[in-house]
């Protein structure tokens, strides 16, 4: 039996309130959107939020970085300042922690990362949102890795 992948009403008010405040602390990062208009998109989308109320529980704090009007996708990214302490000390992928002899950590990123419904930034998303403010500046981040620059 597979985990339902939604929220209670009750965690959606919660979410919500969170997003909200992070929205509107954090207008630097979303130029132009407008909080009504996430929301609606949002509860159009039980997944995203049950996804994103994963990066919530694992520590994250995930906001809005930019709107694809094609798509009209509303694209998020985790803007912890610091890695989540959930997401910490992880391999990169299942190859990796497998090929681990000693101090293996629990997990990898891209596992994780798929449990939770989200994706690993590519190199240039990770500059985008280091252009918009810096993280990372005691942790680091996993980035998503082409397979052949991986071996």
């Amino acid at each position: 039996m597979t985990k339902k992948k939604q929220l209670s009403a009750e965690q959606m008010i919660v979410l919500f309130e969170i997003f909200k405040k992070r929205f509107e602390a954090n207008m630097h990062r979303h130029h132009g959107l407008n909080w009504v208009d996430i929301e609606d998109q949002l509860k159009q989308k039980p997944e995203k939020l049950w996804s994103l109320n994963q990066m919530e529980e694992t520590g994250g704090e995930p906001d809005i970085v930019s709107f694809d009007s094609k798509s009209s996708e509303i694209i998020f990214y985790d803007c912890a300042v610091e890695t989540p302490k959930g997401r910490r000390s992880l391999c990169y992928d299942r190859a990796a922690l497998d090929a681990r002899k000693e101090h293996k950590p629990e997990n990898n990123a891209v596992e994780v990362a798929e449990t939770i419904g989200i994706e690993l930034l590519t190199e240039e998303q990770y500059k985008q949102l280091q252009s918009v403010e810096h993280f990372d500046l005691k942790t680091s981040s996993w980035v998503k890795t082409p397979e052949d620059l991986r071996k």
